[in-house]
């Protein structure tokens, strides 16, 4: 698999955040979002080919003690062994989240998927995109596949926004899903720094207040600021 970090951290973000984990970044994915804030994993791919046993050894390495994986990327959904990986790490007693768009469905041992469709404030501009950008519009947008990682999985929805109008689309997506429950739900503000952050929090927390959501921060930025390993 191609991996682009393999490191510690505490997760940031979701029903977990502050729970000492092993992240493991695959790299390349099918979109190309505007506001990526992991280039070096989809707009530009980097890493090492690494086979499932050296992953599985470099995740006891980084681990110290921790007992929680998350599998992100890029794109983790599209690696044609990560259900092979998934397995070895559970059989060591690990429990796995994996972190998706959405877009793309196989089956996979974990405990948590963390499902994060985008919407049109994603959609990166012709200038910076070209091609892609009818390719990612075209994509993003799966809500069967969505529909089925909630089934089968415990799951969360992270949906970023980055103006309030945001939460309109966001609204009649969640019934085509048929209104999952709020707590379920998490809204997060879109930026890479703090200040960015802040100011969206001023108008976030209240919507989710609102509509019975989550309110979800981004608390690696807090914590260590806009930087890789984190």
């Amino acid at each position: 698999m191609l991996i682009s970090e393999i490191y510690c951290s505490r997760q940031g973000e979701g029903l977990l955040t502050g729970t000492q984990s092993v992240f493991v970044r695959t790299s390349g994915c099918n979109l190309r979002c505007g506001f990526c804030d992991t280039p070096f994993a989809s707009w530009s791919p980097q890493g090492d080919s690494m086979p499932i046993e050296e992953i599985v050894h470099r995740i006891h390495g980084e681990g110290s003690g921790a007992k929680h994986v998350v599998i992100t990327g890029g794109e983790p959904m599209i690696a044609k062994d990560l259900a092979e990986l998934c397995e070895k790490i559970r059989s060591d007693g690990f429990h796995i989240t994996i972190e998706t768009a959405g877009t793309e469905f196989q089956p996979v041992d974990c405990q948590l998927m963390s499902i994060s469709p985008k919407f049109g404030n994603s959609d990166p501009t012709l200038t910076r995109a070209g091609e892609w950008r009818q390719r990612h519009i075209a994509t993003r947008y799966q809500p069967q596949v969505v529909t089925q990682l909630m089934r089968d999985y415990e799951f969360q929805l992270k949906f970023v926004l980055d103006v309030p109008e945001d939460i309109d689309e966001i609204l009649d997506y969640l019934e085509v899903l048929g209104r999952p429950a709020g707590d379920r739900v998490l809204l997060m503000p879109q930026g890479v720094d703090q200040n960015g952050l802040d100011k969206r929090r001023r108008w976030l927390e209240p919507l989710c207040e609102k509509n019975g959501f989550v309110f979800c921060p981004r608390m690696h930025i807090e914590w260590y600021g806009n930087q890789r390993g984190t």
